[in-house]
């Protein structure tokens, strides 16, 4: 029964073929992977939550934009990363993915787009990016310019060459690093200032989303040190390194509540922690099932659930809390 179950967890979901993504349009839409851009919506929301709990109107045409551009340059780098992926062999090696959550877009490896092509259309999303940044940058403040530069510097260098970050240990503060960043950016636009509360409240959903990445490690484990990255759950071993998923998730959820007892963040963004079962239940199966990657697709879903749910009840609870203007 267990190896009947075990087979059935690992039923991967269809990937992505030339036939059935025809549309040219579609098919770079979705090699964008947009699924996985509502972390970066969710962070955009925190940032303007919280210009609004300072007081400040809510601007829509440049909150709009700066949500467009937000998910425009995840969707940039989302493609960068698999084309690098595919330079040091890690997608094609990856034997144990849990599509599509883990292992890539499959894009390159199932011969939808060339990887000269996803490198081209990647990079030229990071392009427009930066042309709308300074527009943006006009609108608001010169001081938008590094926090958008430092930003897509992050996203570039997590797994681009040289630095490779993901490849030695230090993807997950780089994701940390790229989502609070988002966060302060969008407030920026905002506010016109640099505010210490964005960089605050978004660095206990940034945890959140580095935990996405942390327990994607785990499929990818053995194809990443067959490529020569030396991500933590590689460096650590599966069994050492599933605790990492839970203490992850406490870290964000005890920032979220001493924000709140410190009198930092409004008692409603305690809401924020109501995501706990997920994560707590997502780190449960994943110490139990560490060695066994097909049986964690529950535990990633779960983790992905609580990334933005935790965010949402974050950015509602600054929302209910603002000042009327």
């Amino acid at each position: 029964m267990f190896a009947e179950s075990a087979k059935s967890a690992a039923k991967p979901a269809a990937e992505p073929t030339l036939e059935t993504l025809p549309n040219p349009v579609v098919r770079y839409f979705a090699a964008t992977r947009p699924a996985f851009l509502s972390v970066t919506l969710v962070s955009c929301l925190i940032g303007l939550s919280t210009a609004r709990f300072g007081g400040f109107p809510l601007q829509i045409d440049k909150a709009l934009a700066t949500i467009f551009f937000a998910l425009l340059a995840h969707g940039g780098i989302n493609v960068i990363n698999d084309y690098y992926d595919a330079q040091n062999g890690s997608d094609a090696a990856n034997r144990e993915r849990i599509f599509p959550f883990t292992g890539g877009s499959r894009f390159i490896q199932n011969g939808v787009l060339s990887q000269r092509r996803m490198g081209i259309f990647g990079y030229a999303q990071i392009f427009v990016v930066m042309l709308a940044g300074l527009w943006l940058m006009r609108v608001s403040g010169p001081e938008l310019l590094w926090i958008g530069l430092v930003g897509l510097f992050v996203g570039w260098a997590y797994s681009a060459p040289p630095l490779q970050l993901m490849c030695r240990g230090w993807g997950e503060p780089a994701i940390v690093a790229g989502w609070t960043l988002i966060a302060a950016g969008a407030d920026f636009v905002q506010r016109g200032q640099v505010a210490l509360l964005p960089w605050l409240a978004g660095l206990p959903f940034a945890l959140l989303v580095a935990n996405i990445l942390y327990i994607n490690q785990f499929p990818d484990r053995q194809a990443d040190a067959s490529a020569g990255k030396r991500t933590l759950v590689v460096r650590l071993g599966p069994e050492s390194a599933s605790w990492g998923c839970l203490l992850i998730a406490l870290c964000s959820y005890a920032a979220i509540l001493l924000l709140v007892a410190r009198n930092i963040l409004p008692i409603y963004a305690a809401a924020g922690a109501f995501a706990l079962p997920f994560s707590f239940t997502a780190a449960r199966e994943l110490i139990a099932h560490a060695n066994t990657p097909a049986l964690l697709p529950g535990a990633i879903k779960r983790t992905i659930i609580a990334a933005n749910a935790s965010g949402l009840l974050l950015a509602l609870g600054l929302a209910l809390a603002a000042p009327s203007l």
